[in-house]
């Protein structure tokens, strides 16, 4: 098995691996060049992002300074609006729905790092992977720790961590993040 495969099957994997390192580089070359293209250029932005997701809808549109670790784990629906600053560390699958909003500094992470000081000197990582539902609205500078699913509709409040699942409908704020309310799945829709 590669380093790759058992990274992605989240076991754990040497993080210094060559294929590993050289993909992080090719990820990180990709988002400075999609970063600096002018806005105006959609469709060239377009491009970047089908070459260095895994997966990517229509109407995708991501703000400078977008970052992540390996793109090809990034799956992304359609309609989905990621705001400045945002870090997608996709070390395991980060998979979101249609119509996600995501604000300014958020961070989604799916790489874990041992307790044991012994295996993290060895560069030993393992990761989970993040799932985020449709029409999904996370505030600025939450952050999604490995593991987590958010279900569909939910909010995520800015600042918040979210460290477990989020089932669908709820508003969740806080560090830890807790369940504030459920929204009216009745309510109209403008």
């Amino acid at each position: 098995m590669t380093e790759f495969e058992k990274m992605i099957a989240g076991l754990s994997y040497n993080a210094a691996d060559e294929t590993l390192v050289a993909m992080r580089f090719r990820a990180r070359n990709m988002a400075r060049s999609y970063n600096a293209i002018p806005q105006s250029q959609t469709e060239e932005r377009a491009e970047i992002l089908r070459q260095l997701f895994g997966k990517v809808g229509k109407n995708i549109y991501i703000e400078p300074e977008f970052e992540c670790d390996y793109g090809v784990n990034i799956t992304m629906g359609n309609n989905c609006y990621l705001n400045f600053h945002c870090v997608i560390l996709d070390c395991a699958k980060v998979t979101m729905g249609n119509h996600v909003l995501i604000a300014p500094g958020v961070h989604i992470y799916t790489a874990c790092h041992p307790l044991s000081p012994a295996a993290r000197l060895n560069d030993v990582e393992f990761t989970k992977p993040v799932t985020i539902g449709n029409n999904v609205w996370i505030g600025g500078h939450a952050t999604i720790l490995p593991g987590v699913t958010i279900g569909d509709h939910a909010v995520i409040a800015a600042g918040a961590l979210v460290n477990k699942d989020v089932p669908p409908y709820a508003v969740v704020a806080g560090n830890p993040a807790k369940i504030i309310k459920f929204q009216d799945t009745d309510e109209e829709v403008l």
